[in-house]
């Protein structure tokens, strides 16, 4: 399957097997013909509830962060560093990813970032967002926390206001490689912004980092009143998702794809209705499958999970929102009422109010029926 994405700068044809990146956001035509498949992804509310907002930032905006803060990048100019993303395996992705978080200094870059994405989004017809940051990447490097928190409570602020009231959380994760030392002073600094984070997950490599790990640090955190996320099942195997159940009590499984490993751990998700925040084209660029037919969306739906579409670190792996939306439908054949089932499948998964999931659920409902009957 082929399809072309629209960016700001140009035409870029994808397939599921080879992701092709552009050089600026990548967002499907904003005006398709009505009856297209593009359209009806396009205008469906969704919500995103697996995205890490380091991996947000687009070669230009980093060219230009660098810049103003007079950090000196690896490539020595804008057109290298937009070839530099189209990597092809794990390190030469971390290398950049942090070299990208480098650039990330001030408020005002804190605040730039955010609001880069959250204007993305809005765009895609996302109505409620729950995104990830790494603290630790950060205040590593000298960065306050205060810093990281101002910039983006105020992208937030303003893209409450300028997009229609769009519902946003922000969730805190903890970097696995490091200590569990590092992630209760990490909690510590967390608590002055409490109101502002609604919760705390763990993301880095899995491998020879078990959930074991920070059992103490998320009871602390629970305690403290935050929900719980935890990635498992990437490139870890199905234990470290029961491990994250039963020791971290996590309510969301960020990946979740290898719960198909174990039958009895399939039927618990199913009986819990534990969301999985599956991200196709992450999986691919990072080799977890070899391509989008590879990919177990539809063994998970008809296992009866509850799977959601994410885009995880889009500007390093090819598609935002929609794009992944794009490719699983093309991939898979999907038909409209399976698009409908993953869109109110996202929204039953975030942490908002049962009042506001019911509301978003109905607009699903509506929008759907609406285009069926036009």
């Amino acid at each position: 399957h082929y399809y072309t994405i629209t960016t700001r700068d140009h035409e870029i044809t994808m397939t599921p097997r080879i992701l092709v990146k552009s050089s600026e956001s990548s967002t499907i035509s904003s005006s398709p013909d009505s009856s297209s498949l593009e359209c009806f992804i396009q205008g469906l509310p969704k919500a995103e509830i697996h995205l890490h907002f380091e991996g947000t930032l687009e070669p230009n905006l980093m060219w230009r962060l660098a810049e103003r803060n007079g950090i000196t990048l690896a490539e020595t100019t804008v057109e290298a560093l937009n070839e530099a993303y189209s990597f092809q395996n794990l390190q030469d992705f971390l290398d950049l990813y942090y070299e990208g978080a480098s650039v990330l200094l001030t408020e005002e870059d804190f605040y730039d970032l955010t609001l880069a994405y959250l204007d993305c989004v809005h765009q895609q017809n996302c109505k409620r967002v729950e995104f990830f940051f790494d603290p630790q990447t950060h205040t590593a490097r000298g960065v306050s926390f205060e810093s990281i928190m101002n910039g983006m409570n105020r992208a937030i602020k303003y893209a409450r206001e300028a997009h229609d009231g769009m519902s946003i959380g922000i969730i805190l994760c903890f970097l696995r490689h490091l200590s569990e030392e590092e992630a209760f002073e990490t909690l510590e600094q967390a608590m002055a912004f409490r109101e502002d984070i609604i919760g705390v997950g763990l993301d880095s490599t899995e491998l020879n980092h078990p959930p074991s790990k920070f059992e103490r640090v998320f009871e602390k955190a629970r305690a403290a009143g935050f929900h719980v996320v935890a990635h498992a099942g990437e490139e870890g195997s199905a234990q470290y998702i029961e491990d994250s159940l039963n020791l971290l009590k996590a309510e969301r499984i960020d990946h979740g794809i290898k719960c198909l490993q174990d039958n009895a751990l399939v039927q618990r998700l199913v009986r819990d209705r534990v969301p999985l925040t599956t991200c196709p084209f992450s999986n691919i660029k990072l080799r977890v499958v070899n391509d989008m037919t590879e990919f177990p969306l539809m063994k998970m739906l008809e296992a009866g999970l509850l799977v959601t579409i994410n885009s995880d670190d889009p500007a390093y792996f090819g598609g935002y929102l929609n794009d992944n939306y794009l490719a699983v439908a093309q991939t898979f054949d999907l038909s409209r009422d399976d698009l409908r089932l993953l869109a109110k499948n996202s929204f039953q998964a975030t942490f908002a109010s049962d009042e506001e999931k019911k509301r978003w659920i109905e607009m699903v409902d509506e929008y759907c029926d609406n285009f069926e009957s036009n």
